[in-house]
């Protein structure tokens, strides 16, 4: 299997820039099986911003008024894409199921 990791998206290019939540961006970073998580703050709405997502499957945002919070939570979500992400290449049509419910489960788990 190979390792999973997750390293700065775009070498770390877009720290400090406008992000999809019209912040700035403090943390971005990809996974080596094609999930990104970005962290802003001063975004229009609120303080701080969580998006999230895998590629051609799904985009999840999360609002937060606390920077500890914000910091906590996307470490968690962090962990969590991880572990979903192990669960999306197991075969067939279950293992595609077991995936989408996961997706599922993750985004009620991170509202």
């Amino acid at each position: 299997m190979a390792e999973i990791s997750w390293y700065p998206f775009d070498k770390g290019v877009t720290l400090g820039q406008k992000g999809s939540e019209n912040g700035v961006i403090v943390r971005d970073e990809e996974h080596s099986q094609e999930a990104r998580i970005t962290l802003e703050r001063d975004t229009p709405y609120v303080p701080f911003a969580i998006t999230c997502g895998i590629y051609g499957c799904m985009f999840h945002t999360r609002f937060f008024g606390i920077e500890s919070e914000a910091s906590l939570q996307y470490e968690e979500m962090k962990a969590a894409l991880s572990a979903l992400l192990l669960t999306e290449n197991e075969g067939g049509p279950e293992g595609c199921r077991s995936f989408l419910d996961g997706v599922a489960e993750f985004v009620e788990t991170y509202p």
